[in-house]
């Protein structure tokens, strides 16, 4: 992989999650495609409206975003990261935190680099 594509996923990842913790549709909405394909962690597919209005809402506040491990792996006009998190998050009102890892597909389209794709899933404590 190349260095400069590393550097750039990861200054991406890093304003996304800035994002994501100040509840900052506008950026998220420059960063997520318009076509997103995104498994949620209930196991359903999630759009870019349903996420920018639960950011606008305040029906998602996401209040830590710890990064555990980080991995990019470049691909033909883009990259996968997959990230772990220790996060926390008010969802409607009630606390939640987890452990998380997140699988995501950035391509560049029209000159800018967007989310296409990704999963979530919670990583089960290792007792």
């Amino acid at each position: 992989m190349t260095s400069n594509i590393k550097g750039i996923i990861r200054t991406l990842e890093e304003r996304l999650w800035k994002a994501q913790l100040a509840g900052d549709s506008s950026a998220l909405d420059e960063l997520i495609s318009d076509n997103l394909l995104f498994t949620g962690l209930s196991g359903a597919l999630e759009t870019k409206a349903a996420d920018l209005e639960q950011h606008r809402s305040g029906a998602l506040k996401i209040t830590k975003l710890e990064l555990l491990e980080f991995q990019v792996r470049e691909i033909p006009s883009g990259a996968i990261t997959n990230v772990k998190m220790d996060g926390a998050a008010e969802i409607n009102g009630k606390l939640v935190t987890a452990v998380l890892r997140y699988t995501r597909v950035w391509v560049q389209e029209n000159g800018r680099w967007q989310i296409a794709g990704g999963h979530l899933s919670a990583v089960q404590s290792q007792k």
